[in-house]
C-alpha cells in the first residue's frame, strides 16, 4: 500500500466516524394554510398544524394574530376562528411577520429555535447555531378589521346597553353604535348613516347584514 493509499484510507475512515450532518440551503418557508369565511369569521382549519411545523403554542401565535388585525379570535380544535372577514393573503402575511421575528434565527436563517426569557426581555434562542437574540417586534402598521366599515354597511347588532337619551348601543368590533328606537337585548340589522371617530350611528333595516 502506497502513502497515497494510506491517506486516502485514513480519510475514508474519519469520515465514517463523523456526526451526520443535515445541511439545507433553502431558506424555511411557511407551510401553506387553509384560510375560509365563514359567515362573519375567517377560518384557519389547519392552524394548529402551522404552528407545529413552527414549533410554537398555539395561543401564542393567534394572540400575535388577534392583535395584529384588531379582530378577536379563539382555537376550536385544530382550527383558529377569526371574529371579522380577512383576506386569507392578509393573515398569511402575518404568519411570515411572526415567523420572521419570533422563530427564524437571523444568523443561519434557520427555524430550529426557542423561545426564552431573560429578566423581562423575550430571547431568540438557536438549537443550530446556538446564536441568541432579543426578540424585537417591529412596529409596522397593523391591519385593522374595523377600519373598512363605512356608511352604507349594513350590520348585524346586538343591542347590550341603552344611552342617555335612550337610544340603543352596541359595539362592532372597535365601535360603539347607537341606534335609536332599540330595546336592551335586541337583535338588529343596523344600516350605518354616520361614523364619527369610533362610534357609528345607524338605524334599522330589513336589508341582510352586508358585513
Amino acid at each position: 500500500m502506497t502513502a497515497d493509499d494510506d491517506y486516502f484510507a485514513l480519510l475514508d475512515r474519519a469520515k465514517d466516524q463523523l456526526p451526520e450532518v443535515v445541511e439545507s440551503h433553502e431558506r424555511f418557508t411557511v407551510p401553506d394554510m387553509d384560510i375560509f369565511q365563514e359567515g362573519k369569521t375567517t377560518v384557519i382549519r389547519n392552524f394548529v398544524d402551522v404552528t407545529d411545523a413552527l414549533r410554537r403554542e398555539p395561543q401564542q401565535v393567534l394572540h400575535f394574530l388577534m392583535k395584529e388585525l384588531g379582530a378577536p379570535g379563539n382555537l376550536e380544535g385544530r382550527r383558529a376562528v377569526l371574529k371579522a372577514k380577512i383576506m386569507p393573503n392578509t393573515v398569511a402575511e402575518r404568519i411570515v411577520s411572526y415567523t420572521e421575528t419570533f422563530v427564524i434565527c437571523s444568523e443561519c436563517g434557520r427555524p430550529d429555535t426557542k423561545m426564552t426569557k431573560e429578566g423581562r426581555t423575550m430571547v431568540l434562542q438557536c438549537e443550530a447555531c446556538g446564536s441568541h437574540r432579543p426578540v424585537n417586534v417591529r412596529k409596522g402598521p397593523r391591519f385593522d378589521a374595523s377600519a373598512s366599515l363605512k356608511a352604507g354597511d349594513v350590520i348585524e347588532l346586538s343591542i347590550d346597553d341603552i344611552g342617555r337619551k335612550g337610544d340603543g348601543m352596541g359595539r362592532y368590533q372597535d365601535y360603539i353604535v347607537i341606534v335609536p328606537g332599540t330595546a336592551r337585548g335586541a337583535q338588529v340589522n343596523v344600516k350605518i348613516t354616520n361614523i364619527s371617530s369610533r362610534t357609528a350611528f345607524g338605524n334599522v333595516t330589513n336589508e341582510a347584514a352586508t358585513r
